[in-house]
């Protein structure tokens, strides 16, 4: 179905608002049901917009997996502090989060993931498309996520770099991998490690990647160095082997911070602040 299809088909389909929206006065967020024929569900959306938009500006868009979060979080707060305008979704996760999110081109080693093409495709055309029929979308968006939300986000961004010019990682699930841990290749089988390792180039991102020391307790190697954080770091290392220059890579490291949105608040202004800076 053509661009124009999609248009017609979210006027026709998309539910209302189903929670009051705040006063336009200010920053708002409202939460849409868009139906997707390619997740054959409806998806939870929140669209969070700030003060005095004007429909005909092209605001920065910042989308977000696992968008369910961003309410305790307090974004809107964090909207309305930015010194700059920009525009964000959530999206809400459900119970087949296992399925949806993940790596597009294959499953991990116990089949979760495998829903994460038509995930790609339900954000690259279905919800750009919406999205497109409410205000005008910038040439290329920023895309992030939370744990597993945070590795979809990386693995759509690499695959449509056409569309995403940064990508944020928030304790990613760096781990996923395409065959069960052994104790002989502790750091064996990362899924996004190794298409990185094996690319003939990178596509033209920045990377902003966040862990916390209390992430969680794991050690698979035995080398001091909690698995998440190490994940993060040698994902990091790929992409300088790769060519990526220091200038287009970010990295957060919150001392006792854990894997939960309390955590990830604490971060959440330093990541738009950099997500908004040219």
């Amino acid at each position: 179905m053509p661009i124009s299809g999609w248009q017609k088909f979210f006027k026709q389909f998309s539910k209302p608002s189903i929670l009051p929206e705040a006063p336009r006065a200010n920053a708002y967020m409202e939460t849409l049901l868009l139906p997707s024929q390619h997740l054959g569900r409806d998806v939870l959306v929140d669209i969070y917009t700030p003060a005095y938009p004007d429909e005909h500006d092209v605001l920065p868009l910042l989308l977000f997996n696992d968008g369910q979060d961003l309410r305790q979080m307090q974004l809107l707060e964090v909207m309305k502090a930015s010194p700059l305008p920009f525009r964000a979704v959530g999206l809400h996760a459900n119970e087949r989060r296992l399925r949806e999110y993940g790596t597009a081109h294959q499953t991990d080693y116990a089949g979760r993931g495998d829903l994460a093409p038509s995930h790609t495709l339900f954000v690259t055309e279905e919800l750009t498309a919406f999205l497109a029929t409410r205000f005008p979308l910038p040439p290329r968006m920023t895309i992030a996520g939370f744990s597993l939300g945070g590795l979809s986000a990386f693995d759509i961004a690499w695959r449509h770099p056409a569309r995403f010019q940064k990508v944020g990682v928030f304790s990613g699930a760096l781990w996923w991998r395409s065959q069960p841990f052994s104790p002989q290749d502790p750091d064996g089988n990362r899924i996004v490690h190794t298409y990185v390792s094996q690319a003939a180039e990178c596509p033209p991102l920045q990377y902003w990647f966040q862990t916390g020391t209390a992430d969680e307790t794991d050690d698979r190697n035995q080398n001091g160095v909690i698995d998440s954080i190490d994940d993060t770091l040698d994902l990091i290392a790929a992409l300088h082997k790769q060519g990526v220059p220091a200038e287009h890579i970010s990295y957060s490291e919150v001392e006792e911070g854990r894997h939960e949105p309390a955590t990830w608040a604490v971060v959440l202004p330093e990541f738009v602040r950099w997500a908004l800076d040219d």
